[in-house]
């Protein structure tokens, strides 16, 4: 989506994920000129404006709140549509900001979800407040479409907490690479320079997804496991999710690492604890099956903006873990998890469409044997699950199709 605002980029070993070719698709109707060679994305902006009338953003909830302050700048109105999981989604901060910068646009149902009609104005620059209570991503797109303005502008992130801050700091990580400057003037103040050319994303390397190799980790730490991990483990971009490492260690995990691999042999004697993952909400689900087996109790706590995901990752979370026998509360901004005693084999989980609850029950059945429904979801941001989650030994069958 950077690569979309201007300039030449170079995305080097792109995701193959659902939510990664939505992007290319997205930043297509933009206007780009895209091609792919090998392992590389080649993106380049055309001059004049896109005509778009529709644009499907599937089901990614990120690229959609990137999108929309975009709009703007690229077409004069147009209807932003979704599917499954993302109908119903939460976007009434962004949209109140963006409605307050001039824009005509607003969204569908008290929660302001897709189908999202936009039908003109101008994205003003100046003095923009977005609430950062909910999600990061708001921030985000805010800092992306402002850095092209023709004046100064100044976001002030409002809001009781401020979540996922990580997230954040990578979108000036990438903006830097891009060559755009952002002046921090607190943890909730951006300042952004007027006449800005984004120069596009140069040989852009993507790092190995942390939040994705959890998965892996966690697995290679509850079972009997020799595990090795190839990847670009560059810790040069923030990742939100680079909080797994912190976490196993705290719960007794051991392993070694270099930029390009992390080996662990498991099982480990895990230990419970407290831990706030008010920067890292996608960890929860992975983060409360390894609590299952943890000595002790284990608190997740600052959770809250959870709920607002491709599930409810509190009460959906809590609600499939109740099957299997497990002893789980659940208060208004935690999960208070305690160890498994007594599990229930081959029960049928629902993810409730949530890759992320999927991948975590694949985990889980691998302690104690369970049934996925619908684990194809997990294509949403990681295609090749099931087919590396065989590679270290899972014993994994497809069940037939009436």
């Amino acid at each position: 989506m950077v690569g979309a605002c201007g300039g030449v980029s170079q995305i080097i070993e792109p995701s193959n994920c659902d939510d990664a070719l939505v992007a290319i698709r997205v930043a297509r109707s933009l206007g780009c000129r895209i091609s792919r060679k090998k392992n590389c994305w080649h993106i380049a902006m055309a001059k004049s404006s896109a005509h778009i009338t529709k644009i499907s953003v599937g089901e990614s909830g990120t690229v959609l709140r990137l999108l929309l302050p975009l709009l703007s700048i690229r077409t004069e109105s147009a209807v932003v549509v979704g599917e499954r999981t993302l109908i119903g989604r939460p976007n009434g901060h962004l949209l109140q900001a963006l409605r307050e910068q001039g824009l005509n646009i607003s969204g569908s149902g008290k929660e302001e979800s897709v189908p999202i009609h936009f039908k003109g104005g101008k994205l003003r620059p100046g003095k923009i407040a977005i609430d950062g209570s909910l999600s990061s991503q708001f921030v985000s797109a805010l800092l992306i479409a402002a850095s092209g303005m023709l004046e100064r502008s100044r976001i002030s992130v409002t809001g009781r907490k401020m979540v996922s801050k990580d997230y954040i700091t990578m979108t000036l990580q990438v903006l830097q690479d891009a060559g755009i400057k952002v002046l921090q003037k607190g943890a909730r103040s951006f300042e952004i320079p007027a006449n800005q050319k984004f120069l596009g994303l140069r040989n852009f390397h993507v790092p190995s997804d942390y939040g994705l190799a959890a998965f892996m980790l966690a697995a290679g730490a509850l079972v009997v496991s020799q595990v090795r991990l190839n990847g670009y483990f560059n810790d040069h971009y923030v990742q939100a999710d680079g909080h797994i490492l912190k976490f196993l260690k705290a719960m007794g995990v051991k392993w070694t690492r270099t930029e390009n691999s992390i080996v662990l042999k498991g099982p480990f004697t895990l230990k419970g604890g407290v831990f706030s993952l008010q920067d890292c909400p996608d960890l929860v689900p992975i983060m409360a099956v390894i609590a299952l087996f943890a000595e002790g109790r284990t608190v997740l706590k600052n959770i809250h903006h959870a709920r607002a995901k491709e599930s409810d990752r509190i009460s959906d979370l809590r609600r499939e873990l109740l099957k299997i026998g497990a002893q789980v509360k659940e208060e208004e901004g935690s999960l208070v998890i305690y160890p498994l005693k007594n599990p229930k084999s081959g029960v049928l989980l629902d993810p409730h469409h949530d890759h992320r609850l999927a991948m975590a029950f694949a985990v889980l059945g691998l302690k104690i044997g369970v049934s996925i429904k619908d684990m194809e979801c997990s294509h949403k941001s990681y295609p090749d699950f099931v087919r590396d989650f065989k590679a270290l030994g899972a014993a994994v069958a497809t069940a037939q199709k009436q």
